[in-house]
């Protein structure tokens, strides 16, 4: 097929399949469909968000792969294991047997020839290392789609982590013997320094001047000091290089993470910022980048700036349907501030509230940031609801109550039961009291950027929508308990986030009673 047809072609076979297949309605598959064989095509990338109901099952993804696989020439597709295991198993099998077209499919973390013209499928991690190391596994200039980029910060900032643990120490003292009293009292001194540091929730810490001297200490005795640093720098065991290849760039994020018990930590070195790592990377072959919900405005200027993209993209952000895909929203405006002390006391009750009311049958969902707060929860909705509450836990009652975190919320969406309730006591605003969030904030303030609406309020936002979307395809209610949404300048933000949605400020106990009761408007 020639390729100036790709995007008739991928039209009509598509339209024609979901047809037949009976394939759940998402009204955007053929303008995405077109949209990323036109990209093939022309070799030009593309920034696509789908909404963030489509994201939770993924089904744009038929979508571009009847693009990719009729496509004549080579691509790369970049997916979690998760996904990838989805599509070999399920989406392939059934277009590999409707698709007139022999397009050979593997999996793997190396190209596998420059004959290949087929579809390659790898990871994050092996596209990443590759693309941010020696660039010898993957050819540029292959076209390559990179689904799920709603988590590729974080990837990006995991894939450039270096941690060093006790064995790290062991093997820097043999590969260098003649210090091995100069690195232990270093260690000693280190210990004892990151144990002097107060217990927090997230059990780890930034490093402050006194650690980041004890390092860089230590690398000028090992390797600038030495009668020869090339044979020294050469010695130094590879986690200790990376270690230090990022430990001397402009603005590292250095933390340690403990094992109090055991009286033992854990060095940790990464970026604080991955744009200018990422942007030279992505003229390096035609991209295809599709994420869910990671930026409000079709541009996504702020996510863009983040990673480092360049401003000539083709950007789309697919609508949710208003009439399927809404939400009902009850958002009440009585409630305390989240940091005033009567916050606590009037969340317990208006959570009771709502569950006493509740008589549906269907899992509740709780999900709170404070981990402190989370544990409370738990033990008082336990004494009062007895068996039916669990704290991050997926095996629940079919009437159960889970309280948990956000993260937990977002790693066992596609496993646990869809809620016909989800309680949000506060904003998914990242604490400034993480070590990792306040280590990115004080590098933003050191650029004299605007830290919380460059990088709180977005982080929070991407959140909040990926959490609220399986409750789109029931219609469920979402109940969001922060006061701030009505007081606060970026509350308009929030609800624009959360549209389409039926909002209340008073509790609709017809919502609670009736699952079928028709939303207004």
């Amino acid at each position: 097929m020639p390729s100036s047809v790709i995007e008739a072609e991928v039209h009509q076979q598509l339209r024609t399949y979901l047809r037949q297949q009976g394939i759940p309605h998402w009204p955007h598959h053929l303008t995405l469909a077109r949209l990323v064989a036109r990209a093939l095509r022309l070799g030009r990338s593309a920034l696509i968000q789908t909404g963030s109901a489509s994201m939770c099952h993924g089904r744009y993804r038929l979508s571009y792969l009847m693009s990719v696989l009729l496509w004549p020439g080579p691509v790369i597709l970049v997916l979690p294991d998760i996904i990838q295991q989805h599509l070999m198993w399920v989406d392939l099998p059934r277009l590999r047997q409707w698709i007139p077209t022999y397009k050979p499919i593997q999996v793997g973390d190396t190209w596998p020839g420059d004959s290949f013209t087929g579809l390659l499928i790898t990871t994050p991690e092996a596209w990443l290392a590759d693309r941010l190391g020696p660039q010898t596994r993957f050819p540029t200039q292959i076209p390559t789609l990179i689904d799920g980029i709603d988590d590729l910060e974080g990837w990006v900032q995991q894939q450039l982590t270096t941690s060093l643990k006790t064995p790290a120490w062991d093997a820097l003292m043999l590969a260098y013997p003649d210090q091995h009293q100069l690195i232990w009292d270093i260690r000693v001194q280190l210990t004892h320094s990151v144990f002097q540091y107060p217990t927090n929730p997230y059990q780890c810490h930034l490093l402050e001047d006194r650690e980041r001297t004890l390092l860089a200490t230590l690398y000028s005795e090992l390797v600038v000091e030495s009668p020869q640093p090339a044979s020294s720098q050469a010695a130094m065991p590879p986690a200790w290089q990376q270690f230090w290849q990022q430990f001397w760039t402009a603005h590292p994020l250095l933390w340690v993470s403990f094992n109090r018990s055991q009286g033992q930590f854990c060095l940790h070195c990464g970026p604080t910022t991955v744009a200018p790592i990422l942007a030279p990377i992505w003229s390096q072959q035609p991209l295809v980048l599709i994420g869910a919900a990671f930026d409000l405005e079709i541009q996504a200027p702020n996510y863009r700036q983040r990673l480092g993209l360049p401003t000539e993209l083709t950007c789309l952000k697919f609508s949710l349907d208003r009439h399927s895909e809404a939400i009902r929203l009850y958002v009440p405006d009585h409630l305390p501030m989240p940091n005033t002390r009567q916050f606590q006391t009037a969340l317990l009750q208006e959570i009771r509230q709502l569950l006493t009311h509740d008589t549906r049958q269907g899992v509740t969902i709780i999900l709170v940031s404070d981990i402190p707060l989370k544990g409370q929860l738990g033990s008082i909705l336990a004494s009062e609801f007895g068996s039916r509450v669990q704290v991050d836990r997926t095996c629940l009652d079919d009437n159960g109550i889970l309280v948990t975190d956000w993260q937990f919320w977002q790693h066992y969406q596609t496993v646990l039961p869809t809620p016909h309730l989800l309680i949000i006591p506060t904003l998914p605003i990242p604490s400034l009291e993480a070590p990792l969030v306040a280590g990115r904030v004080a590098y933003y303030k050191s650029q004299r950027q605007d830290w919380f609406r460059c990088y709180l309020l977005p982080m929070a936002l991407s959140t909040l929508q990926r959490a609220v979307a399986p409750i789109r395809d029931t219609q469920g209610i979402v109940a969001l308990l922060d006061n701030r949404v009505n007081y606060r300048s970026y509350g308009r933000q929030v609800l624009e986030a959360l549209s389409p949605a039926a909002r209340t400020t008073y509790l609709e106990t017809e919502w609670l009673r009736d699952s079928n009761c028709s939303l207004p408007g």
